[in-house]
């Protein structure tokens, strides 16, 4: 009798053991397996928020089968406790395993809303927009200056969402003066910055900010990013150029991406410049005189006198040889690329050609038949009510 028990039981478990096995596996292929979604979401993931309610909700919205399940698998795989605050993008077809990693995973939120803070040349604004989950595209919800205009209802009730993301970005050719002056505008930041930065100092590019983050602190990122930049390059520079130094580098940069906006040009506008330096040559370059005339603080507004072409300042390139004492505005990697290495060419003029670039020349007389081409352009854009305001080097 007890051999029939003993071995009744022993049959019993090893059933059991296998049920148990197939259970298993029939959880994991669950957890891994292809969700349920048919259409990306955002999931909001709050601050201390316990995996019981995430499972809930992501159960609630669709994106999970089984919370249970959902919640065994983060123990078995030790992100159980690892949950993220934020928003997170939660895309079509995701496994519980997909969406468990995307809460845990940490870093920056990937669904939600932003906050662009862009400093321009011209003025600087704000964009806030929306990741449409269904599109994996932002949207823009509200755009205003806030210099100008009052905050939109949409910022206001955006700004008060602890998961808000913030960023600032400097357009190529800003100047110092004009990065300080906008960032006194950007609600979302704290403190002052005590001095305006050396012309040039400061890289253009996109900085992610925290909320209550110091603007000073912010200007310290972009002028370290700066000098990492001209350090990366500087070495693998050109040889013969006729500046011996960085900053002499970074001042004729500036005048490259003052002169335009065109990426594919930098490097034959550079070779111009490099070119009439070799020469002996005055650089003749509008962007110069004006940071005379506003040194950086502001825009111009109207084209030059001819007495201010005229008169002799540090920074009038039609009186003084060689470069101006410092740059005349921030610019980016690919006129500081174009500056250390410019196009091999023998043109010493160049002016606008009506389509957004330049006519490039070697002789005056070929240059001069450029400026008549672009003068007609001009007159026509006139009686149309246009204005390009494009430059150009002028002839001797």
């Amino acid at each position: 009798m007890w051999k029939s028990i003993a071995s009744n039981a022993l049959t019993l478990f090893i059933v059991l053991l296998v049920a148990a096995a197939a259970l298993v596996a029939w959880g994991r292929n669950e957890f891994k397996k292809p969700g349920p979604l048919t259409q990306a979401i955002c999931v909001q993931v709050d601050r201390g928020a316990s995996l019981s309610a995430v499972s809930r909700q992501l159960a609630e919205r669709g994106a999970i089968t089984d919370p249970r399940i959902f919640r065994i698998g983060a123990d078995y795989s030790g992100k159980a406790s690892d949950l993220k605050f934020g928003s997170y993008l939660i895309v079509e077809g995701a496994s519980m395993a997909d969406v468990l990693a995307a809460v845990t995973a940490g870093g920056q939120s990937t669904c939600g809303q932003e906050v662009n803070f862009r400093i321009g040349v011209a003025s600087a604004d704000v964009i806030l927009r929306e990741l449409d989950p269904a599109t994996n595209r932002f949207v823009e919800v509200a755009k205003f200056d806030p210099a100008s205009e009052a905050l939109p209802a949409a910022y206001l009730e955006a700004r008060e969402d602890a998961d808000l993301r913030y960023r600032v970005t400097l357009a190529e050719g800003v100047t110092s003066w004009q990065v300080v002056d906008a960032l006194k505008r950007a609600d979302f930041l704290d403190g002052t910055v005590a001095t305006v930065p050396a012309e040039g100092a400061l890289a253009p590019d996109s900085y992610d900010v925290d909320k209550g983050s110091g603007r000073a602190a912010l200007i310290a990122r972009m002028e370290a990013e700066q000098t990492a930049v001209m350090a990366e390059l500087w070495p693998l520079r050109a040889e013969g150029l006729p500046y011996d130094t960085p900053e002499e580098a970074m001042i004729m940069a500036s005048i490259v991406e003052k002169e335009t906006g065109i990426a594919d040009e930098r490097p034959h506008v550079a070779s111009v410049f490099v070119n009439r330096l070799r020469q002996g040559m005055r650089l003749q370059t509008d962007p110069t005189v004006i940071y005379g005339i506003t040194k950086g603080e502001g825009v111009l507004g109207r084209g030059l006198r001819q007495s201010e072409l005229r008169r002799e300042t540090p920074y009038n390139t039609y009186v003084i040889n060689g470069l101006p004492p410092t740059p005349i505005a921030n610019p980016g990697r690919l006129s500081i690329q174009a500056a250390l290495n410019p196009l091999q060419t023998e043109d010493l003029f160049f002016v606008a050609d009506g389509s957004g670039g330049h006519a490039f020349a070697k002789t005056l007389e070929e240059h001069n038949r450029n400026v008549e081409k672009w003068r007609a352009i001009e007159a026509e854009r006139a009686a149309a009510g246009e204005d390009d305001g494009a430059t150009g080097v002028q002839g001797e």
